[in-house]
């Protein structure tokens, strides 16, 4: 491990130099980044629980600067919330210490007496009192995403101590060996302070040049098009691929500032509030974070990149006579906002990174989306429609004359998110379906078009591999990977456009986790009928004869309100034939398997599993899966001494989704399937598996032959690492690692958050 980087007899003068330089020039705090060897132990031991929004006591150590501002004792993540909370977003809403102490942060480090701080007295206690070396820990050890948060300041550590002595830090894993604890002993010693960020590069500063050139460009054509781009990809990751060297991350944001001077940053709460100014800027800001896999949204720019654009949004024949306000509604209506957008050019832009747009409502800082996600099945494919099977003036006509029939939930203070509301939005929903089956039938009529797979996105012909998609959900987060993954899924979801910008603009731009719980209520109630419609619109390829028995196995048990909807006339596009010829009877299963081959990419060899052992563990429904967690990681050891990694992903049986609490009431233990991947599917890995080659008949045996929670432990007794295993973090280590070097731009460190103790 390298040595540190500053001289330790300079601690107390510097820390405070540092202090007072972050105070008085807010960008130079957030510009400091942890020392090299310091950065390593804080990722590895820190990160992996104190890095999204529900870090524990909001300390958020993915970077220096959030180290820097400390704890707070409120929760991001409320569910009795009435009225908005105050935003705590690192690197946008306070950008000095003295702002996050406006906002209720006190710091966890002493910088005149070093030891004092909250920091190295949590590193001392878990010293002082280890965890044993065997077994699952005590039932006093809570592991709860909801538990009771002491947040202690330092001058309550006493208290903590006395109450608390277990919960040291790391909380319920091993402490950290002799040579990073003295790594962080003697950085803490010193100040904790930070390093400068090295200078950016001469080839990357050019880079971000021309792309700020490029997105500030002086048309209406241009400015629209910036603002469209902005507000689909404020929440990524953005780098520059056809550059060598470390990688740099970037937010694109909205600066008061134009290029070529520091960035002034326009803070919101959502990206298309107002901006507060007649003129502004887009902007690249350098992300000073460390990529967790559950928020790491990485979208590469590079010259391709630049000229598509250009190809989409300013080639065309068009004109912007006036730009778009942001006041009242209309700006959280994407097709209202953006009418004056070449349809075609707006959904290849989203298409080309489907995965990214849908991966945006799932991942993204949102870190626990229980009431967002609790819309969806545990286990899905889905498919997009071909962006050229209708006439793109004829879409643009469409949806700008039911732009407001596709109305948007707008933020609410209210708890209460009620059935009246439910039947408002299935009104304006019904009406759209109506208008819209009328105008398929007109073309359908018009120029002589089949309902067949022809309509359905191949990726075209540079074989985009974002045509198939599949999701996995994992109670409160999810997971979307390239190519149709796993056995067959009970639903698929064909998305056309309207469909997708809607769900970006529900669940992405227009989600607010600080929000009021009566919004996130409603933004799930609103995301039953883009369900719906993503059901429908594969259903609309079925038989007609076999529309209505799928449609009900998807739906049963569901509330009367919700199969009059879908049984109501309003859903008019069920009329239709469609062109394709069947050969079995289960059409349902046949679709799919035809979807499978039609679409070149949905086969993704990256997660091919080749091992018969466990490709044969997802060959049907077994109750026995339905005691195994979300998500486990399989360390495989082979008889070279190498190591395969693959990930075990439970999807859960349920009657319907159709319900937005009582989850357990719906559930079908006897429906739960197994998919088997290789690599990692998921972010906040429930259990790790460390199995021998010669082992692994008798792992995947024990798997399917589970029948009780006792068999569970006693799997984990054999095959688990627990918490307490003193090679548990090596494990860790090695995984992040591997990830990393498979897929270096993707990868991101996994949370341990969800970890169990079994």
């Amino acid at each position: 491990m390298p040595p540190l980087a500053f001289p330790i007899l300079l601690a107390p003068a510097l820390a405070l130099l540092l202090l007072a330089a972050g105070n008085a020039r807010g960008e130079e705090l957030l510009a400091k980044r942890y020392p090299p060897a310091v950065k390593e132990v804080i990722e590895q031991r820190c990160v992996v629980c104190h890095g999204c929004y529900d870090a524990p006591c909001q300390l958020k150590m993915d970077a220096w600067a959030g180290l820097a501002r400390g704890a707070n004792k409120k929760k991001v993540y409320d569910g009795t919330r009435l009225l908005p909370a105050e935003l705590t977003r690192l690197y946008e809403d306070a950008h000095s210490l003295d702002g996050w102490r406006d906002r209720g942060f006190f710091s966890v480090i002493d910088p005149y007496e070093p030891r004092d701080g909250i920091l190295y007295r949590m590193l001392a206690l878990k010293a002082e009192h280890p965890l044993p070396a065997k077994g699952p820990l005590p039932d006093d050890f809570d592991f709860s995403l909801d538990r009771d948060q002491a947040c202690s300041k330092a001058d309550q550590f006493d208290d903590y101590r006395t109450d608390r002595p277990q919960q040291g830090m790391p909380y319920g894993f091993p402490g950290l060996d002799a040579e990073r604890q003295q790594v962080l002993t003697d950085w803490i010693d010193a100040g904790a302070p930070g390093v400068p960020a090295a200078p950016v590069a001469a080839e990357e500063q050019q880079a971000i040049e021309r792309w700020e050139r490029f997105l500030n460009g002086s048309s209406n054509r241009e400015r629209l098009m910036s603002r469209y781009v902005f507000e689909h990809l404020f929440i990524g990751s953005l780098y520059f691929d056809e550059l060598d060297g470390a990688r740099t991350w970037y937010s694109l944001v909205r600066s008061k500032t134009p290029p070529g001077e520091p960035i002034e940053l326009i803070a919101t709460r959502r990206p298309y509030d107002d901006p507060g100014a007649d003129r502004f800027y887009y902007r690249l800001q350098p992300r000073y974070l460390t990529p967790l896999a559950k928020r790491h949204m990485p979208y590469a720019l590079n010259p391709q990149r630049m000229a598509r654009w250009r190809e989409l949004f300013l080639a065309p024949d068009y004109t912007v006579d006036t730009l778009p306000g942001y006041s009242g509604d209309e700006a959280a209506n994407p097709f209202i906002t953006f009418e004056q957008l070449p349809v075609d050019a707006r959904y290849r832009f989203m298409l080309d990174e489907a995965q990214f747009t849908i991966m945006a409502y799932i991942k993204g800082p949102v870190c626990r989306g229980q009431v967002a996600l609790n819309v969806i099945d545990d286990h899905f494919w889905v498919a997009f429609a071909a962006p050229n099977a209708f006439d793109p003036e004829q879409s643009a006509r469409f949806l700008a004359e039911h732009a407001h029939e596709m109305r948007l939930p707008q933020p609410k203070g209210s708890l209460v998110v009620t059935l009246l509301q439910w039947r408002s939005y299935a009104k304006s929903q019904r009406r759209y379906l109506e208008a819209q089956a009328e105008a398929i039938a007109r073309v359908i009529e018009q120029d002589a078009l089949s309902l067949d797979l022809d309509l359905i996105w191949t990726g075209g012909p540079e074989r985009n591999e974002n045509a198939a998609l599949t999701v996995f959900r994992h109670f409160d987060s999810a997971t979307v990977a390239k190519g149709f993954l796993g056995q067959l899924p009970k639903t698929m979801w064909i998305i056309d456009y309207s469909l997708l910008e809607r769900i970006h603009h529900l669940l992405v731009a227009g989600f607010d986790v600080y929000g009021a719980v009566g919004h996130q209520l409603e933004s799930r109630l609103y995301m039953d009928f883009l369900r719906m419609e993503g059901e429908q619109a594969f259903l609309l390829f079925l038989p007609e004869e076999a529309r209505a028995d799928v449609r009900d196995y998807w739906y049963r048990g569901a509330r009367d309100h919700v199969t009059d909807y879908l049984m109501s006339p309003g859903n008019a596009r069920y009329e239709r034939p469609t062109a394709i010829e069947y050969r079995t009877d289960d059409p349902r299963t046949e679709l799919m398997r035809r979807l499978r081959v039609h679409i070149p990419t949905a086969a993704n060899a990256r997660y091919a599993v080749k091992r018969e052992e466990l490709a044969g563990l997802m060959s049907g429904a077994d109750a026995s899966f339905s005691y195994l967690p979300e998500v486990a990681f399989l360390q495989v050891l082979d008889r070279r001494g190498e190591r395969e990694y693959y990930s075990l992903v439970h999807n859960q049986g349920f009657s319907n989704n159709a319900q937005l609490f009582q989850e357990q009431n719906r559930r079908l233990p006897e429906e739960d399937t197994l998919t088997v991947a290789r690599g990692f599917v998921g972010a906040y890995p429930n259990q790790f598996f460390q199995v021998a080659e010669q082992e692994l008949d008798r792992f995947a045996d024990a798997l399917r032959t589970l029948e009780s929670d006792e068999d569970y432990t006693a799997l984990v007794a054999r095959y688990g690492v627990r918490r307490t295993a003193p090679w548990f973090w090596k494990l860790s280590d090695d995984i992040n690692a591997s990830y990393r070097a498979s897929f270096p731009a993707e990868a991101g460190l996994f949370d341990l958050n969800r970890y169990q103790n079994r």
